[in-house]
């Protein structure tokens, strides 16, 4: 049986490539399936702004008709500006338990990249790190929360055995409500919001014009705060915006908050109900099954993630961060939600990580890998 490399030509082609993920995940209980709709979108390489200063290109592998694997080549220039390197990315990552497929995958990832001037493969990244990233390397006993990423413990081996090394690891923090809503963190929380004049305001999402000046705020703390991280790339105005109006769909309304301090914006957090719980069920990838299974099963989401909390550069040492914690707490017990994910954190931010271990009782659950290699 010979395997063939195809490039992806079309959105015949493209839905193809996109519904072949379910060939990799007969009977693994953890599989939650991706809406074939979103998946389409995020590949839409004439809506999408990322692809406005980057470059996708997606091949399969077939044997005898059947598609035994995928990935997916990309270029980031804002990335490349932003380091001054010449990083290509791989993403979208499938394959069966085959190394001469997994090879053969890399390969046409590595060469294409390096006809675009790359000398290095970083991956898997879907297709941004604003996006879903890192390979699950351990934690395979639980399905995903939204927006991470799940995969079958054997793609560590195909990886390495291609090469690559670990670039970076990510870690997921699991939070129980019950645990870090102690009296310790009121009282701390308390303390450091008198003595900074810190309040809280949730997003209005339905208000067009007071969304629309929170969005800008968002920008700006974002872009503070994630500046010095690895692999940080500010998202351009267009692609802030189409995330944001993406997940205002699925937000809840008081999970999203702006922490001010004497009037100015000093933090924000961005936390999302578990929507992979409901979502699981829908084992065909519909949209419609989607919507189905939403509405009738979302009052037994008891799960949610905190995707994104951040803080000023100036305001990093005031603490703000704990009262943030402790509001996503009250709301928790508001919508019976038992307990919480913390995702992702670089392995070497180290006030994240303690804080989540020593101030929040979090557990570190999962570990996601960037691996990299030259080409």
């Amino acid at each position: 049986m010979g395997i063939e490399i195809k490039i992806v030509r079309n959105n015949s082609e493209k839905r193809k490539f996109i519904k072949s993920q379910w060939n990799f995940y007969s009977g693994d209980p953890n599989f939650v399936p991706p809406i074939v709709f979103d998946r389409m979108k995020l590949l839409n390489t004439k809506k999408n702004p990322f692809y406005k200063h980057s470059e996708i290109e997606l091949f399969y592998a077939e044997t005898d008709g059947e598609v035994v694997g995928r990935i997916a080549a990309i270029t980031n220039e804002n990335h490349n500006k932003t380091h001054n390197d010449k990083i290509g990315f791989f993403g979208f990552f499938e394959c069966a338990n085959n190394r001469e497929v997994a090879d053969l995958l890399f390969e046409s990832a590595a060469v294409w990249l390096k006809s675009k001037g790359m000398d290095t493969l970083r991956g898997p990244v879907n297709p941004s790190m604003n996006d879903e990233t890192g390979l699950l390397v351990d934690g395979f006993d639980s399905p995903p929360r939204i927006l991470m990423t799940y995969n079958p413990e054997y793609y560590i081996d195909l990886i390495e055995n291609n090469g690559f090394k670990t670039a970076k690891n990510l870690f997921a923090y699991e939070l129980f409500t019950e645990k870090y809503m102690t009296e310790k963190l009121e009282r701390l929380q308390g303390i450091i919001r008198k003595r900074h004049k810190i309040t809280i305001r949730e997003m209005k999402f339905k208000d067009k014009k007071q969304f629309r000046k929170d969005v800008d705020t968002l920008k700006k703390i974002y872009n503070s705060a994630w500046e010095p991280n690895w692999g940080f790339v500010k998202m351009t105005d267009e692609e802030f915006d189409y995330l944001a109006n993406d997940l205002k769909q699925l937000a809840w309304e008081d999970f999203a908050m702006i922490a001010e301090i004497d009037g100015q914006p000093a933090g924000f957090v961005l936390t999302m109900p578990d929507l992979n719980m409901p979502f699981k069920h829908n084992k065909s990838g519909s949209l419609p099954g989607a919507i189905w299974h939403l509405l009738t099963k979302k009052k037994k989401i008891d799960a949610v993630r905190i995707i994104v909390l951040g803080v000023m550069k100036q305001y990093q040492k005031t603490g703000v961060d704990a009262v943030i914690y402790y509001e996503c707490g009250l709301r928790a017990q508001r919508h019976n939600i038992v307990r919480a994910e913390a995702s992702w954190i670089l392995e070497d931010n180290e006030m994240m990580n303690k804080g989540l271990t020593m101030t929040m009782n979090g557990t570190h659950y999962k570990t996601y890998r960037l691996y990299q290699r030259s080409i």
